[in-house]
């Protein structure tokens, strides 16, 4: 999905029927009452060759106390707040109402892109409502009928542009993963840190469950309140992206909202949000998981950080709030010992503990975020693989099942980012995960690759004799061959 559009306006304008329209499914209810829609509703819509996620909100409504349609409205507003795209939706039929007045106001401060749209305009008594629309300064209004489907030509046009900005700006921030290494012994060229540039800073996403700290560490680091933060879990609704020059380091840091377990996860706007911070992880070079030390290792922080390694980003783990603890050492050594037991796909990672608060431990966790990245670049020549493959098979050979030796014959990196290795061998197949957890924890520890993701495939290579389909020559065929006579 390239980008997020919110569909807003007064209750009773045919946002449900245009969101079931582009989803193609009857997923929003839709009756002449108005106010039907109290959530929000997300869905994956499909607009020609447009592919993009689409909202349905409540209809804004002018309370703001405490009231359901206070609750309601302040909900619909977080939504624009969210989406990249929000499509301003009113009734041609009725014409521009007070109402309409002050929330194209609303989105004009709220939104940076937002698109008019006047709906039930599919017959000449809703010219007048039409010509109404060009007052609200939100561009030309685009004529549709979300019920008989006309006018959705005209959206497209107007959608098109914004979704190819959207795409190149996912494009530019997206990182450079899986990078294919030349064939050769030697691999030449930068170092990590010599790629981190203004231009192409090190992407970093601090994920964590809810009330967690990473608002108030962000803020720390940058040195100013720039986010909101507080005692209350779940202030933070969406990754936001700050740029910053941390001690020399160019960096783009992801704020995302605290993801929780997902029975435990029932608002609407909460979904959109955990959703964004997993699309953070994959926007990101280095994920710093930030623990409670209070509550550190539940359930969601180890789905957190086996998620970041699936995805093959190198992984920080920092245990926040350090300064409210009394046995420090105590404390460290059992999350040390709790983190090689419960992430062993990780093993070596860095852990470092921080306090948001006070800023102590921030120097460390930059040196970590910036270790973690070089290592996740690491290259290691074929020669010394090779070298390396030798002294482990003498150490500990593979195993033969069934009486068949497998033999690994040959092993080199082909990627980086996170490193990634091929071993042809003979019957891959039959090797068993324990001797590749073998191997990929000797790459850890004699190729200094501590917690970064590594890649380890197996490939088959056979070892037929280059003669065996080959004709056998008999004596007589050779002596013809040889112009000899038999002997005797």
């Amino acid at each position: 999905m390239s980008f997020t559009l919110a569909l807003v306006g007064r209750p009773n304008v045919g946002k449900s029927t245009l969101f079931n329209r582009l989803v193609g499914k009857r997923l929003a209810l839709v009756d002449d009452q108005p106010g039907v829609t109290r959530d929000l509703r997300e869905g994956e819509a499909r607009l020609g060759d447009l592919r993009f996620t689409v909202i349905d909100t409540a209809g804004l409504e002018e309370a703001t106390d405490e009231s359901l349609q206070g609750r309601m409205r302040r909900l619909t507003e977080r939504a624009v707040e969210m989406a990249d795209v929000c499509l301003f939706i009113l009734d041609a039929r009725e014409g521009v109402t007070p109402a309409d007045e002050v929330f194209a106001d609303i989105l004009r401060r709220k939104s940076a892109h937002v698109l008019l749209a006047a709906n039930k305009a599919e017959s000449n008594a809703s010219d007048a409502g039409v010509y109404e629309a060009y007052g609200l300064g939100l561009g030309d209004p685009i004529r549709i009928s979300a019920e008989h489907g006309e006018g959705m030509g005209d959206l497209h046009a107007a959608l098109m542009p914004l979704a190819d900005a959207f795409e190149e700006r996912a494009a530019a921030e997206a990182p450079e993963v899986d990078v294919e290494l030349p064939e050769g012994d030697e691999f030449e060229g930068e170092d990590a840190a010599a790629r981190i540039t203004a231009a192409k800073p090190l992407q970093v996403a601090v994920v964590g469950r809810p009330n967690a700290g990473k608002s108030t560490l962000i803020n720390k680091i940058l040195g100013e309140d720039r986010l909101l933060t507080g005692p209350e879990a779940g202030i933070t609704r969406d990754a936001i992206s700050l740029p910053i020059n941390w001690n020399g380091t160019p960096m783009r840091i992801f704020d995302t909202a605290g993801m929780r377990k997902k029975a435990k996860v029932q608002e609407k706007l909460e979904k959109l949000s955990v959703s964004d911070g997993l699309r953070a992880v994959k926007f990101a070079e280095v994920v710093v998981v930030l623990l409670d030390v209070e509550i550190p290792f539940e359930q969601q922080d180890l789905r957190i950080a086996d998620l970041a390694e699936r995805e093959g980003r190198a992984v920080v783990v920092a245990v926040n709030k350090w300064d409210l603890e009394d046995e420090k050492q105590a404390k460290l050594a059992g999350l040390k010992e709790a983190f090689e037991r419960l992430l062993p796909q990780l093993k070596g990672a860095p852990l470092i503990t921080v306090s948001a608060k006070t800023g102590r431990g921030l120097d460390r966790l930059h040196e970590a975020i910036v270790r973690a990245h070089d290592t996740w670049n690491r290259r290691v020549t074929t020669a010394k693989l090779n070298l390396w493959l030798a002294g482990m098979m003498e150490a500990h050979p593979p195993p033969a099942p069934q009486g068949k030796r497998i033999k690994l014959r040959y092993m080199t990196q082909v990627k980086t980012r996170p490193p990634a290795f091929v071993v042809m061998a003979s019957f891959p197949e039959k090797l068993p995960d324990s001797y590749k957890r073998y191997l990929v924890n000797g790459l850890r520890e004699d190729f200094d690759m501590p917690g970064t993701p590594i890649r380890l495939t197996f490939r088959s290579q056979s070892d037929k004799n280059p003669y065996k389909d080959r004709k056998k020559s008999t004596p007589s065929r050779l002596r013809k061959h040889l112009g000899k006579k038999p002997l005797g």
